[in-house]
This record gives C-alpha cells, structure tokens and sequence, in this order.
C-alpha cells in the first residue's frame, strides 16, 4: 500500500500522476476486499466507485466544496481518501461507521442512509449558498437504484428551476441498486450506456468541418444549433435536457481522466448539471462479479481468496419468512409480492422464481409500493409487501391514507425489526411499532419464532378488510418458544404457580426467551411471574385486562420505542378498563443509537435480562415496603 499509505487528506491526490493514480486505484481495491472480508460490509459499492471517488476528490475541494453521497454505503473510498484508514472495526463498536458520520469527518457533511435523499439536501445547500453568496461548490453522488425514488425526481424538479444555481450531480449508474434496476428510467439509462454521447460526435464532425474549405464552418454551426435534435437522435438524454438540466456523458467511470474532465467542465458550467458514469460494481474482484444477485452488496465476514463465508449463522428470521411465501403462493393465487429493490435481501428471491408473474420490484420507491398494494388488494388480490422495518417510515403516510382508510386487505412484512445494531441509527427498526399504533383498523403481529412467523404470516393473510403487519428480527431465529397454555388469544409461556402472582410480564416478539430469563432471576428473588407472549400486540387483547387485574404489577419488554410502543398502548387498555395496576415499561430509549452489535447496543440501553430483573426487583420490593400485598395506586414510569 505504498501509495495509499501516504494519503492523509485530499489535497495529496494532487500530486500523482496518471499512473500513479492507477496505482492508487489498484491498492484501494486490494485493501477493500482485505478489510471488508475481516469485519463485513458493503464490499461491491465501494469496488465500483473507486476511479469516481478519485476524480471528485482531485476536482473538488472537500471540505469547503460540499460532496454528499445518497445512501452512503459507497463511501468507504471517499473515508479512505479522507484520512479513515483503520477499518479494523469497521462497524463495530468504537469503530467507522457504515455510511458518512459527521462525528467521524469534516468531510462527511450528511449522514443519510436511506436512499434518494441526497438531490432535497443538495437543492437545499446550493440555495444557501446562493442566498449568503458562497462560492463553494455542492456535489451530490446518487445511484441509478436511487433514482427510482419519488423524492429524488421531486428534487430534480426543483434543481431545474434555477438554471444558473451550481449543482453538480453524478449519477453512478451501475445498473443496480442491490439487485439489477428496474422499470423505466433503468430502460431509459441502458439506452444512454449503448450509444455513443453526442458531444463526442459534435468534437469529431467540428475537426473535419473545420478543415473544410468555405462551408464547413457554417455547416458545424447549422448542426450545432440543432444540436437537440442530434443529441435526440445519438443519445436520448432529453429525459434530463427537458427538465432544464445540462448533461454530460455517459462517461467511464473507471477512466479518471475521462472523469476528471467531465467533472472539471460540470465544476465551471454555472447551473444544474448532470455528468452520467457507467461503473461496474464489484468491480477488481471476481467472487463479487460471478454473484449475479447483488454483486456482494453487502457481505458478512467471508474468505478473500474465495468470497465464500467465514461461517454460517444458521436459519435465519428472512429465509423462514421466504420459505413460507412459496407454500403460500402455491395454496393461493390471489397472493402476490411487492418488493423495494430487495428482493434478496426480504426473502422474496425463491417466491419469485416460483411465481415470476406474482412479484413485483417497485425500485426504492416505498411510498408508491404501499398505493400499488392498496390498488392490488382492491383489484382482488392479497399483497404482501415485504421492506425492513425503518423503511416503512417512508410510507406512514400511504399506509394510513390509503391502505387503511379504504380498509384494503395488505401484508406489510417488517424485516429488521427492533435493534439492527451495526447498521447504526438509521437502520435500527425501533419506531414501527409506534408510529403504527395510530392507524385505525390496523394489525401487528410480532412472532416470537420461526414456528410463529409461520402461522401469523397465514393469519396476516386471511384478513381481507384492514392493513395487517408481520415484524420479525435481524439473524438467526432461535429454538421454538413453546406456550404453556392461552389466554384470549395470548399465549402463556410460564404460569406463576400462585393463586396471587406479582408479576405480569408482557413479552413482545423475538425477546422471549430474555423475558423467560428474566422470569428465572425474579423467581430467585421470590418473585413470582407469568410469562405472556400476546403474538398480536395491536389491539391490544381483551383478555389482557383481566389478567393484569390478578397481578401485582404488569412489565413490558418490546425491540421498539418506548414513545407510544406496545407498552403504552398496554398502559392506555388498562385505564381504558379500569384495572389500578402498576406498570413499567421497557424498550429503547428516544434516541438514536450509534452502530455497534445487537448485544452491545441492548446492553447500552439496559435491555437485557440482567438489567431489567434488577429494576423489577426493585419496584416489587418498594410496593412491599410501602403497602405489603394490598393493592397500591398506579406506578407509571
């Protein structure tokens, strides 16, 4: 890493020279899939966008120039270029983050992590600068997987209105997002990478008509006053001309001066500009270019000679959730799939080799996805929507305007669910469960294991007249939670063993097994417990009430805000029906948590067994003290 080794910043790029800069390019690719292959990560991004991080950084002047990346998974380069070069804990706790961290760099000026964003933030900030009279420059890098988003077209309307504002906008189009782009606009761009931009036609047919004698500068004139007509006819770019953008490319995004030129006639142009680079993800390493799924996108901790994993996790949440599916769409037509550009990574890739015609990719375009549901289930059919929890956010919107105001039959599935962990905050899927609680008519169901995503999957399914939600965990599923008996429709997974128990312990979802541990502990403590696993946690079960009524006090445990989660709606049932009963709430706090592992992160907020029996103790104790068994006035906490 002879090269490498010696960039602290920038400004160091400035002095290497074309072979050098290839050299560089070649070193950064080695280290990445050194790195990576140790901790995991997004590896074939970061291989894609090498030469491209390169140029941007030798044309612009990060920090005071603003260069913002959409997503922020393809941004490894740029830390590396950036002075980051200890990626031994990458994504650990203590480590570099995953995506752009303020904390981390002056360099990092967003750290978004959800995609089409970057196109609002960059009309923001070339606005500001043209309102404080700022000549800095603002850069924002998006992926053609990104485009699909509503929110980045939105942007692009208003970027166009102001045709001598600065923007610089790349698109990296490497005809993926993680699986291949789809729909129009991907159609639209494979044309633009297979012919040849008009801009190389316009310099050739100017050399030889310039030579010609008495005609050929009129005649290049003529051509270059039609040169839309041209550029229709060579390269189809007016998609982005007629919005009043200027275009330049497609350019090689593997060619670094081809990019430093095309970024360097962008830097000075004086409008919205948009410069087109064709890159190859995974590019420089082979085991990421034979995976015709996502080109490894993101990978776990794997053999950088081969590419293949270090381990295996065993059955995972994701893939009991796909294997379901298929059974399902083979016992019913009606059902279908909806995706938002994951279809892997939701488990929906063997459903739609099955069932081909059922699925359906939407890109990174939740809002839309959720409306199509809608219009899915109306035209007669079961959607299933499959989408990590944090993603749904995206959509709360659609969800409560149109799929549950017109009582429409669709299967939200909520992948990544609870503390994600190293993904860091933006990917941890700790708010659905609260911002969902509003909608009228709607239903979650939270499995506590693979047997019980099964069967609330095939539920989920059979309502027909209201929005029904599966939400599930990140990994490996456990051994089966078996019940004890039932209550309503809860399931009790431990009996106290007394007439007048002291605790009613409310376990929601993949943390039963902590709930039975922390049932062990009071146990020792001479606290008796029962154990409840409510499966669906809204609305809350009427035999809920009743059964809390038998109690000294009720505890809840929910992988989700405690801001409006499941114990609230709990702690509003029971005033609801009059039940006096004190109750403590556990979950996760109302912040956001930086990346580190689930049980790192769970142990940084207090939700392990350990940390909650103590708590509980504590509360049981305190009502004894004060009142011995008798029944005391609500605790809420």
């Amino acid at each position: 890493m002879a090269l490498l080794s010696r960039i602290r910043g920038p400004r160091d790029l400035d002095r290497l020279g074309p072979e050098q800069l290839e050299q560089l390019a070649a070193e950064i690719r080695t280290f990445l899939v050194d790195a990576v292959s140790k901790t995991g990560g997004h590896l074939g991004p970061n291989l894609g966008v090498v030469e491209l991080t390169i140029a941007l950084h030798r044309v612009f002047e990060s920090p005071r120039d603003k260069v913002l990346w959409d997503t922020g998974h393809q941004s490894y380069v740029h830390k590396l270029l950036t002075g980051r070069q200890d990626f031994s804990k990458l994504k650990m706790k203590g480590g570099l983050s995953g995506y752009p961290s303020q904390a981390e760099s002056e360099h990092d000026v967003i750290e978004n992590s959800h995609a089409s964003t970057v196109l609002g933030w960059a009309d923001g900030l070339a606005k500001a600068n043209e309102v404080l009279k700022k000549d800095d420059h603002v850069v924002a890098v998006i992926g053609d997987g990104a485009l699909t988003g509503g929110m980045a077209w939105e942007a692009l309307n208003n970027i166009a209105a102001a045709k001598d504002r600065p923007l610089v906008i790349v698109v990296n189009d490497n005809e993926r997002s993680y699986a291949p782009t789809i729909g129009g606009l991907a159609n639209h761009l494979a044309t633009l990478r297979t012919t040849d931009g008009y801009e190389r036609f316009l310099a050739r047919g100017k050399d030889i008509l310039e030579r010609t004698p008495v005609v050929g500068k009129p005649l290049y004139e003529t051509l270059h006053g039609a040169k839309k007509g041209l550029k229709d006819f060579i390269a189809p770019q007016g998609m982005f001309e007629d919005l009043g953008l200027k275009y330049v490319g497609p350019i090689d995004g593997h060619d670094i001066e081809a990019l430093e030129s095309a970024l360097a006639r962008a830097k000075r142009f004086g409008g919205p500009v948009i410069v087109h680079c064709l890159t190859e993800k995974g590019r420089g390493y082979q085991p990421a270019l034979a995976d015709e799924a996502d080109r490894f996108h993101a990978v776990g901790r794997i053999h950088p000679d081969t590419g293949l994993p270090i381990s295996s996790s065993g059955l995972d949440w994701t893939s009991v959730f796909g294997e379901e599916m298929v059974k399902l769409g083979k016992e019913r037509q009606d059902v279908v799939a909806i995706t938002a550009a994951m279809l892997q990574p939701v488990g929906l890739d063997k459903f739609a080799k099955a069932y081909p015609d059922r699925v359906y990719d939407v890109g990174i375009a939740e809002q839309h996805g959720a409306v199509s549901a809608a219009g899915l289930a109306t035209g007669g059919l079961h959607p299933v929507f499959a989408v990590y929890a944090t993603f749904l956010n995206r959509a709360f919107d659609q969800v409560l305007m149109d799929v549950a105001l017109h009582r429409c039959g669709v299967t939200f599935v909520l992948d990544r669910a609870g503390v994600t962990g190293t993904d860091g905050a933006s990917h941890n899927g700790m708010w659905d469960m609260s911002i969902l609680q509003v909608v009228p008519g709607l239903r979650i169901a939270a499995p506590r294991d693979a047997d019980q995503v099964r069967a609330q999957l095939r539920e989920a399914v059979e309502v027909d007249d209201a929005p029904t939600v599966v939400r599930f965990s990140k990994g490996a599923v456990g051994p089966a939670v078996k019940a004890v008996g039932t209550a309503g429709g809860m399931d009790v997974l431990r009996h106290a063993g007394t007439e007048r128990p002291d605790v009613l312990l409310v376990s929601v979802g993949a943390l039963a097994p902590m709930c039975l541990e922390i049932a062990g502990l009071l146990d020792a403590q001479g606290i008796s417990t029962t154990v409840v696993d409510p499966r669906w946690v809204k609305p809350v079960d009427e035999a809920l009430a009743p059964l809390a009524e038998r109690h000294r006090v009720v505890v809840t445990v929910e992988d989700n805000s405690r801001v409006g989660g499941v114990g609230s709606a709990i702690a509003q049932a029971l005033r609801d029906a009059g039940v006096d009963v004190p109750l403590r709430d556990f979950g996760i706090p109302p912040r956001f948590l930086d990346h580190a592992s689930r049980k790192e992160v769970m142990a940084e907020i207090g939700l392990t067994a350990p940390d909650i029996a103590r708590q509980v103790t504590g509360l049981v104790s305190k009502l004894d003290g004060r009142l011995g068994t008798e029944a005391v006035e609500p605790v809420r906490d």
